[in-house]
């Protein structure tokens, strides 16, 4: 296939010209040849790489992690075993988050149940609780704040 445009990079790999313009920028891609007339001659592997970066964000990985697998992909001594400590540890990362969404819902099912729905805004029970730490301790039974966590106690 012939080296390729940006527009029909990005119609291939299912992205948007500005996308592929980004991951230039953050050195996902490398920054391509110019033709005479200024235009970026891609060649047709950056599509798969393209769909690599698209897969592994769908995955959860960060832009600097997949940065990291792609270095990995192509260092000759990298075996599977770190790549998959990476996957493993993406796995704890995902398991965390959910466990701290699981507590959140909580939560706010705790304070939810608790208002009636009826009164002024100076009585709701749940803008009193995200107001006080005293509220928000009693409301939320289990559950303390540290920086923009939720942790449980």
């Amino acid at each position: 296939m012939p080296a390729m445009t940006i527009g029909q990079v990005a119609k291939h790999a299912g992205v948007g010209v500005e996308t592929v313009r980004f991951y230039e920028r953050t050195g996902l891609l490398d920054a391509p040849p110019r033709r005479a007339s200024g235009y970026r001659q891609y060649a047709p592997d950056v599509v798969r790489r393209i769909q690599f970066i698209q897969r592994a964000k769908d995955l959860g990985f960060s832009l600097r992690e997949i940065s990291e697998l792609l270095s990995l992909r192509v260092a000759p001594d990298t075996t599977c075993a770190e790549v998959k400590q990476r996957a493993e540890a993406k796995i704890a990362d995902i398991e965390a988050k959910l466990s701290d969404l699981q507590r959140m819902q909580e939560a706010l099912v705790h304070l939810a149940a608790a208002c009636s729905g009826s009164g002024p805004t100076s009585h709701c029970p749940i803008l009193d609780a995200l107001e006080s730490q005293e509220a928000t301790v009693h409301a939320w039974p289990g559950i303390a704040r540290r920086g923009n966590y939720a942790y449980h106690i």
